[in-house]
């Protein structure tokens, strides 16, 4: 019993390790990220006036084949200290073509032909659907550029003007982008090559940009088609090491690749030679990436930079040289991946575009195995029962159900346990002074009863990766964001809001602010239930002989409950359904095995110990 309860000690004091990490030190982080990122975004409030042309220190275009580089890609100039411009300002400045699907508005701009004005309208800022929608793309000058750029760059030592940032291309036609509605820009360069672009979307999250350059010059050009996703200054990230926030792309053979902000700086540049790859730049749950055809052999670039004070983040390709003959036309198409990472529709463009593991822009982690199916059984539930807190309450139930006989089993060996500790103790008494006896009549005792010393810690071992990847679904997937349960629970995917410290809301006052202490005053209902639950499965068993292990055994929920009240309150619920499921079944199991139930002797004991003190 006592290998078996070590045992369990060491995993139990693992968890709280791991989750005493997140909290402790990971939530810290976080917070001073998201400080050095507000203090990065105030101090880059300023911006040019549109139109600008180009300076020194702006991301570059793609290396070429040969060693020469083309010229660099036109971009935003350094910020102008004193003129303050903001996203509207900056979008009215320039021609545009208007953009609406059911699901994205903005807009292109005519001046470099760039997609750089994009929100979601069905994802808010917040749970009050009035609030502001999701802006995911913005232009260069404004005071978080994000942006997609397209087109021709020459070959080295070719003469050929082609457009940049600053031409101003001509819409043929009129009217706005839709679904169903392509449009088309075109652009003379006034020495024989004729540029066109034609772009169009689909109902979710998809353009298509198909460019084509007619040469009606005498003489053949030769032409790289690039296209490139540029962020500037860098952006807030939520700082878990468990959510991949920055660069990304699978790159063919060469599997998955995921590049922080961090590690981009010190690195500058990052090439690679693919097929099959699409790449881009990811937030937590939204992201624009591009996608190649992925029979297209590309040189791929993740590269940072600086633009006066910004800080600069770029993904980019360059295609093969295509040579233009005269009379003749060059064409290139490439896809642009700007929006939400829904699963269904990721996993839909994977599947209808033939790409090499879209999936993987979401980050479903280390448990893949484990994260994903669970998602896709609770979106199920969720559209049978219409409440994602039901479906994990659903999920938690099916997990218990899968994994029964190996329960079962576990708690039947402890029903054995229990049935031989009498002669256990004996043992131990016979064998006080010689540990190594009283180990060896131990385990001839569990050989001859057909035990498992260690069965007890299967249940805890199962529920520890299914517990993370639960946290992992709570906190990666969009589905979750804003996703509401019942009475208070407006986010499942965010902490309960309540706080036993002002009697959940009843007194006018938020103890968050409290310095320091603040955050450890955040007790919410659902997590108070959670220790309680806990509490109940850990008297269900029999107190352990060793008093340091019975105090940490007591103090163990009271723990767990601090821990995990700054969890999602998806996550808590989770927890507090499995420990209630955990001690029915517990419970059923060893009455049918004979072995005592010892829940209402420990909490009887417990209080009548409290009496007995009080009475001293």
């Amino acid at each position: 019993m006592t290998d078996q309860k070590n045992t369990l000690l060491a995993i139990v004091l693992s968890a709280i390790v791991l989750i005493a990490w997140q909290y402790f030190y990971g939530m810290p982080q976080m917070e001073k990220q998201r400080q050095e990122a507000q203090i990065k975004a105030q101090q880059t409030q300023t911006a040019p006036q549109p139109g600008q042309p180009a300076q020194p220190g702006q991301p570059a275009a793609p290396a070429q084949p040969g060693g020469s580089a083309p010229p660099a890609v036109p971009g935003a100039a350094p910020a102008v200290p004193g003129s303050t411009v903001t996203r509207e300002s900056v979008i009215a400045a320039a021609p545009r073509i208007n953009v609406e699907t059911p699901r994205v508005k903005g807009s292109i701009s005519l001046r470099g032909g760039r997609i750089d004005d994009l929100a979601l309208t069905q994802y808010r800022e917040t749970v009050d659907p009035k609030s502001p929608a999701i802006v995911l793309l913005a232009p260069s000058g404004s005071p978080h550029p994000f942006y997609a750029e397209f087109g021709w760059v020459a070959a080295a030592g070719g003469k050929a003007k082609v457009p940049d940032a600053n031409t101003v291309w001509q819409q043929r036609g009129s009217g706005s982008l839709g679904v169903g509605r392509p449009v088309t820009l075109v652009h003379d360069n006034g020495e024989g090559l004729v540029f066109r672009r034609a772009i169009s979307v689909d109902d979710k999250y998809l353009f298509t940009v198909e460019d084509s350059v007619d040469n009606k010059s005498e003489a053949a050009v030769s032409l790289y088609p690039y296209a490139l996703i540029s962020r500037h200054g860098t952006p807030k990230v939520e700082g878990f090491y468990i959510l991949h926030e920055g660069l990304i792309g699978v790159m063919g053979d060469k599997g998955l690749e995921e590049i922080s902000y961090s590690n981009i700086e010190d690195k500058k540049n990052i090439n690679y030679k693919a097929t099959n790859a699409w790449f881009g730049i990811t937030d937590k749950y939204w992201a624009a990436t591009l996608l190649p055809d992925p029979k297209a052999s590309l040189q791929v670039r993740f590269s940072s930079g600086q633009l006066g004070t910004m800080k600069t983040y770029q993904t980019d390709f360059l295609g093969d040289a295509q040579t233009v003959e005269p009379g003749a036309t060059g064409t290139t198409a490439t896809r642009l991946f700007a929006g939400a990472k829904e699963v269904t529709v990721v996993d839909g463009y994977e599947k209808e575009l033939g790409l090499n593991r879209f999936e993987l822009l979401i980050d479903w982690g280390w448990f893949y195995f484990i994260t994903k199916p669970m998602f896709l059984a609770m979106h199920w539930f969720y559209g049978w029962l219409g409440n994602f807190g039901l479906a994990i309450l659903m999920v938690t139930v099916l997990i218990k159900f899968v994994f029964f006989p190996l329960a079962n089993k576990s708690y039947a060996s402890m029903a054995k346990m229990k049935a031989v500790q009498p002669e256990m103790m004996q043992i131990r008494e016979r064998y006080a002074d010689d540990k190594m006896k009283q180990q060896q009549a131990l385990m001839e005792l569990y050989k001859k009863e057909k035990i498992n010393p260690l069965a007890g810690c299967l249940p805890i071992l199962i529920q520890i990766p299914v517990f993370f990847a639960l946290y992992k679904v709570l906190f990666v997937s969009l589905e979750m964001r804003h996703a509401p349960f019942y009475g208070w629970i407006k986010d499942l995917s965010a902490p309960d809001p309540t706080t036993i410290f002002n009697l959940f809301g009843l007194l006018p006052w938020d103890p968050s602010v409290v310095p320091v202490l603040g955050p450890f005053l955040m007790l919410g209902f659902w997590p108070i239930i959670m220790g309680i639950t806990m509490w109940f499965q850990m008297k269900l068993n029999p107190s352990p002989p060793d008093p340091t292990q019975k105090m940490i055994f007591d103090w163990m929920p009271l723990i767990f409950t601090f821990m995990l009240a700054s969890f999602s309150a998806g996550l808590v619920i989770y927890w507090a359904w499995n420990n209630s499921l955990s001690v029915l079944q517990q419970s059923v199991i060893m009455r049918k095995h004979g072995a005592k139930i010892e829940l209402w002797d420990n909490v009887k004991e417990l209080f009548g110990k409290k009496k007995a003190e009080a009475k001293k």
